[in-house]
């Protein structure tokens, strides 16, 4: 059981569950405008996610010299390399529209991670606008990049798809900051550090309310689509009403996380 506990733990400090979730969230791109299994697209999501998400984790610790020498440390660093070389040969893939976009949100991670201007902090610590650096960098992965890549031309489903998603990815962020609220640096003025916990789950819970509402101008007709994603939206909306900053890091690290995996199954399962 200690084993299973230690490989779980591992699987989840490595950022391989958020990669799974961020490739979830492609293949929903890719079923929803019934685009091509790109997986060139689908491979870099889940490659890049680990790079970035391990780069933003333990680059602070590197720079200050505080990176511990542990074995575990030294596996995720040998794994990011090697998810590294995934995501620069799908990269290699990709139309080069598709890849000017994909560097650009490259250049915004960064930007999220080390400080470029002298005598400032890097964007993740700007005060109020870590949630929404982090919404466009998944964003513009899990729903630009395919369709770019795809060639798609954008039409008015495209954008309504885009406000559901950002309402989406929105209220999981808010989910993982009321859970960091009692870590999370006084100075990055997360939305709970501004406007308290119980506010920022209303907030979330009308984002929700918004998200099942634009299905009333859906370009699909009611039916199977419709009902899992207003079971996502009760499901987001019920972890929202669950978190609080006594939450243990499985709460937001694997059920948060879980909530693209899950819809993506339901989804792959009802189209068999």
């Amino acid at each position: 059981m200690q084993v299973f506990r230690r490989l779980f733990d591992f699987y989840l400090t490595a950022s391989f569950h958020v990669a799974l979730s961020c490739w979830s969230l492609v293949r929903l791109t890719q079923c929803w405008f019934h685009l091509p299994d790109d997986k060139a697209v689908s491979g870099f999501a889940f490659f890049g996610t680990i790079v970035g998400y391990n780069f933003v984790k333990y680059d602070a610790l590197v720079r200050t010299q505080k990176y511990p020498a542990k074995t575990k440390y030294q596996l995720i660093a040998g794994l990011s390399l090697f998810a590294f070389f995934g995501a620069l040969y799908c990269f290699s893939k990709f139309q080069t529209r598709t890849q000017i976009a994909s560097v650009a949100v490259l250049l915004l991670t960064v930007l999220y991670t080390l400080p470029f201007f002298p005598n400032r902090k890097n964007a993740r610590n700007w005060a109020g606008i870590k949630i929404y650096i982090v919404t466009l960098c998944w964003l513009g992965v899990t729903l630009f990049l395919p369709v770019i890549n795809a060639q798609m031309p954008i039409k008015t489903d495209f954008y309504f798809f885009a406000v559901q998603r950002t309402l989406l990815i929105f209220s999981l962020v808010l989910i993982f900051e009321i859970v960091d609220l009692k870590t999370d640096d006084p100075h990055l003025q997360t939305v709970p550090q501004q406007i308290g916990v119980r506010a920022t789950q209303k907030l979330g819970l009308w984002l929700m309310v918004f998200f099942v509402l634009a299905e009333l101008f859906a370009p699909h007709p009611f039916g199977t689509i419709t009902l899992i994603k207003i079971g996502l939206a009760v499901t987001t909306s019920a972890m929202l009403l669950l978190a609080n900053p006594n939450r243990s890091h499985y709460f937001s690290w694997f059920w948060a996380e879980s909530i693209p995996v899950v819809w993506w199954a339901a989804v792959w399962f009802l189209s068999r």
